[in-house]
């Protein structure tokens, strides 16, 4: 967590001259006015000039006790705090919903010690970007950016304005640090997905004009004690992380090496951050981790004994089986009583752990919505086990059949991965006919991009062509567009319960939203009738429940056309 700047040597000065060349830092820490010059107190005399060494015995030495280096950077960070409220930031987030929730945990922890936010790139003294890594097309996106930036950068030192400060955060940065920092001059912070509490001192060393990195994975950092900073204010919808970190090991995946090893938060401290999200007005929480059914909440000794629950069946992991703790299911009978009227979501889920507790209590609770991610990764047994996945094509099916008995209607949603190592001919029509078998209502399918520390690189051969890969992402995409179009159908004729989010992007005469499933649903922005008929006709807002019947549908929308009185508020 210390300070990084490039290799340089320093060479020791001799003569009067010694200490005249004041290091970056120096010029720091005497800004904050904890270092004095060369001249100050000369009327101390010798007093000041003491030998700091003394004799501890015969042939031992000791330095007299006083403050270090990291003592006086902490109090630089803590000096500096009460000019923060004039420093800017601006926030830009990629990838998947736990970097939205990071970005809200930064900006907490950067809004208690007196930053401002903005959302004008030009107004920024500050620019963060929280990164995602998971896939090499989405590491290109920021390498893009960083040059768009570092134009924006070199424009401000041209017409002399304040400088410009450029921080990566997130799975990049603690995937490609030293990178960054040498091949990218221009950025001046890097922080991992555990060092955020640290972005503060990040900071007040960069303004010294050092870069500044921190990197550690933590084998116990969650953020619990910190509420994240909801960063669209009024929205309807949130995020709140109740793990992080993965110990699945899957050949192909990143995330154990940038997010580190699974903790989970404090139930009582998930709670709490429902309940104020509740209080604010928020109709749908998902709640979020890399393997978020895994949860296991050790902060409570009288549950550290509990036997851990079974996989699903004929599933396995890399790990021993992990005793103790309160478990999801657990989490996710609290969660659900607290407000009646809020949706309960989240992702991403491992297939292995599925227990009947879970889908029993999604099937009895009326605001735990109905649908469940399965991400396959592969239909091909044989890849599945080079993916390490732990089950077979015929385990995961046998899961999926078990899942719609239990929670009848349930919408499922999945990924996969085109063009894996080693993948055949044979091997991507078993994952065709999966879909085909399936019928997903949503999917998320990627062509494969082999990350550097993953066991992939380590032990196998990224052998599938890139053309081949994009041939087979774009057969698999176009099987799912068809089937899920047919899974679609079912709903016609049907009335689904919307969440309004807001406007649709196709039409200001739209509104849109997303069903129980879900899948998101466009409907005209009509006046609606109150469903208790207390109320008088009114438009439907961002926030309200309606009920939308739907005479047409395609694979990624339902889109109703329905008359207005068809369109009433509801509750979940």
């Amino acid at each position: 967590g210390t300070a990084l700047a490039g290799p340089r040597r320093v060479r020791r000065s001799k003569g009067p001259a010694a200490g005249t060349a004041m290091l970056p830092w120096a010029r720091a820490l005497r800004a904050a006015g904890l270092l004095r010059s060369a001249g100050a107190g000369a009327g101390a005399g010798a007093q000041r000039r003491a030998p700091r060494r003394e004799r501890c015995g015969p042939g031992q030495r000791r330095w007299a006790a006083g403050p270090d280096l990291r003592h006086f950077l902490r109090a630089a960070a803590g000096a500096g705090s009460c000019s923060h409220a004039c420093v800017t930031v601006y926030m830009e987030t990629y990838g998947c919903q736990m970097n939205v929730n990071d970005t809200e945990i930064a900006w907490a922890i950067l809004q208690k010690s007196g930053y401002t936010r903005t959302k004008r790139l030009d107004e920024a003294d500050v620019i963060l970007l929280v990164t995602c890594s998971i896939r090499e097309k989405a590491e290109q996106t920021i390498w893009n950016r960083l040059r768009h930036l570092g134009a924006l950068k070199a424009r401000r030192q041209q017409q002399a304005g304040p400088p410009l400060r450029i921080g990566i955060l997130g799975c990049m940065a603690e995937r490609l640090k030293e990178k960054i920092l040498h091949r990218e001059k221009l950025v001046d912070i890097v922080a991992g997905p555990d060092a955020y509490r640290d972005l503060p001192r990040l900071l007040a060393v960069a303004e010294s004009g050092q870069q500044a990195a921190n990197v550690l994975l933590s084998l116990d950092e969650t953020y619990a004690d910190i509420l994240p900073v909801q960063t669209s204010a009024g929205g309807t919808t949130a995020f709140v992380s109740i793990m992080r970190g993965c110990d699945n090991m899957c050949s192909y995946c990143i995330v154990p090496f940038t997010r580190g090893r699974e903790r989970s938060r404090p139930i009582a401290s998930i709670l709490q951050e429902v309940r104020m999200l509740s209080d604010q007005g928020v109709k749908e929480v998902t709640l979020l981790g890399q393997n978020v059914n895994s949860f296991r909440d050790m902060s409570e000794m009288q549950f550290q004994s509990v036997a851990a629950p079974g996989l699903s069946r004929g599933f396995n992991t890399v790990y021993r089986a992990k005793p103790g703790g309160l478990r999801f299911a657990h989490l996710l009978d609290q969660v659900s009583r607290i407000d009646p009227e809020m949706r309960i979501r989240f992702t991403s889920p491992h297939p292995k752990d599925f227990p009947d507790e879970v889908l029993q209590l999604i099937q009895e609770r009326h605001n735990i919505c109905k649908q469940l991610h399965l991400p396959a990764q592969s239909g091909s047994t044989r890849v599945l086990e080079a993916m390490r996945r732990g089950y077979t094509r015929e385990a995961y099916l046998e899961l999926v059949h078990h899942v719609r008995d239990s929670i009848p209607g349930v919408s499922l949603s999945s990924d996969f991965i085109a063009g894996f190592c080693g993948e055949t001919e044979e091997d991507h029509q078993q994952t065709v006919s999966l879909l085909q078998e399936v019928r997903y209502n949503v999917g998320f399918l990627f062509a494969y991009s082999m990350r550097e520390k993953t066991r992939a690189f380590h032990r196998l051969q990224d052998d599938v062509p890139a053309e081949v890969k994009q041939r087979r992402l774009q057969e698999l995409i176009t099987v799912f567009r068809e089937e899920a179009a047919r899974a679609n159908e079912a709903m016609v004729g049907q009335c689904q319960l919307v969440l309004v989010e807001g406007p649709s992007k196709r039409s200001a005469l739209e509104l849109c939203g997303r069903n129980d499933g879900n899948i998101k649903v466009v409907f005209p922005d009509a006046e609606v009738e109150d469903a208790a008929g207390n109320q008088a006709p009114a438009r439907a807002q961002p926030g309200d429940y309606v009920l939308v019947k739907v005479p047409d549908c395609s694979a990624w929308f339902l889109f109703p056309c329905c008359s207005p009185e068809q369109l009433l508020p509801g509750e979940p």
